[in-house]
């Protein structure tokens, strides 16, 4: 079975074209319907710094993988070199803890 690659480019190109006509039109249609109006007020949104800056980590929390590369590297190599110390009393402290939290609900 053979596929005509050929085709292929051209009904991507008419494709391509159709939604630049869409666009023209659109534009137009809003350009004529400003030309008709030109008393009304158009609408108009602005952010507070507050909402920008919440956008602003909102984006970045999304983009981090809420882990901290350096800190779990530097806790690999203290394990490779028998260094990692735990501390028993802050384990059982939190494993407490987090029991309490869970059966308390």
């Amino acid at each position: 079975m053979a596929i005509n690659i050929n085709n292929l480019q051209n009904n991507a190109q008419v494709k391509t074209d159709k939604v630049e006509q869409q666009t023209q039109r659109q534009q137009a249609s809003v350009q004529q319907n400003s030309a008709q109006a030109p008393n009304q007020k158009q609408d108009s949104v602005s952010l507070t710094p507050q909402a920008q800056q919440l956008t602003k980590l909102t984006e970045k929390a999304n983009n981090s993988s809420g882990i901290d590369q350096e800190k779990v590297d530097k806790i690999k190599q203290a394990i490779s070199e028998g260094k990692y110390k735990i501390n028993v009393e802050q384990l059982a402290k939190s494993i407490v803890e987090f029991e309490n939290e869970l059966f308390s609900h």
